[in-house]
């Protein structure tokens, strides 16, 4: 079974009014532990038991914590009226002036002006934070010094790529040419072997006396038959020798 709920009322026992007391406590003061450090939060409890005993717990420091609620709840109440709300701004106006008054004071002190008013323990403090913007300064100057070095070399390095590559590009261009030159005379010596050859195709020099051409071609044509008539042959010559 489920538990039940407990009224919200006075426990009108002591011992069990106690008992609730210590138990309640410990468990909100747990609880405010756990959401100081799990929501980054400045947490703040303050416990009075009924026979006066003070238990708290702070998260960074109960006065600091107190103090700013006193000042929240200041400035809350002065926004809210409008007399209230042009004493805050001039309170802030004030404070801002009295800011600006110091910043300008610190710089003179800088500069090296105004330094007789200042003790000595004043005057090592500026020492010590001269030194260490001149430390800064000179960081910085050696950092920019060195990237600056640095792009110097990587332009000088580009530049030698970039001759190497146009020298390279020279010599296939040169290659190019050469190749380009042989080929032309190998073309030139192919053709001229061609021409030659068909030179002595064309005017062959077997020619027969007669001024025939032996590679003449040769037309064969095929005559049509005679008719057979029933003429006697022609006498044929009598061939002879006469023997003296």
């Amino acid at each position: 079974m489920g538990r039940g709920k407990i009224v919200i009322r006075r426990i009108d026992n002591s011992t069990s009014r106690q008992v609730t007391f210590s138990k309640r406590r410990n468990g909100l003061l747990k609880k405010a532990k756990e959401l100081s450090i799990l929501c980054d939060a400045e947490v703040g409890v303050i416990i009075f038991s009924s026979t006066g005993k003070l238990y708290d717990y702070a998260s960074s420091s109960m006065n600091t914590i107190i103090e700013r609620y006193n000042k929240q709840k200041e400035e809350s109440n002065q926004l809210v009226h409008p007399a209230s709300e042009l004493k805050f701004w001039q309170n802030e106006a004030t404070s801002l002036r009295k800011e600006l008054q110091y910043l300008q004071e610190c710089n003179r002190h800088l500069m090296g002006e105004e330094l007789s008013g200042l003790s000595a323990t004043d005057l090592q403090n500026l020492e010590n934070q001269l030194e260490m913007s001149l430390k800064g300064v000179r960081m910085r100057k050696i950092f920019l010094f060195l990237q600056d070095q640095m792009l110097i070399d990587e332009i000088k390095e580009l530049n030698r790529k970039g001759n190497h590559i146009y020298e390279e590009n020279t010599k296939l261009h040169k290659k190019v040419d050469l190749i380009s030159q042989e080929n032309a005379e190998l073309r030139k010596k192919v053709h001229g072997g061609r021409d030659v050859s068909q030179a002595n195709k064309f005017h062959s020099p077997y020619i027969l006396s007669n001024g025939y051409d032996l590679h003449a071609p040769i037309n064969l044509q095929l005559s049509q038959p005679q008719p057979i008539t029933n003429e006697a042959p022609p006498k044929s010559m009598k061939l002879g020798l006469r023997l003296q």
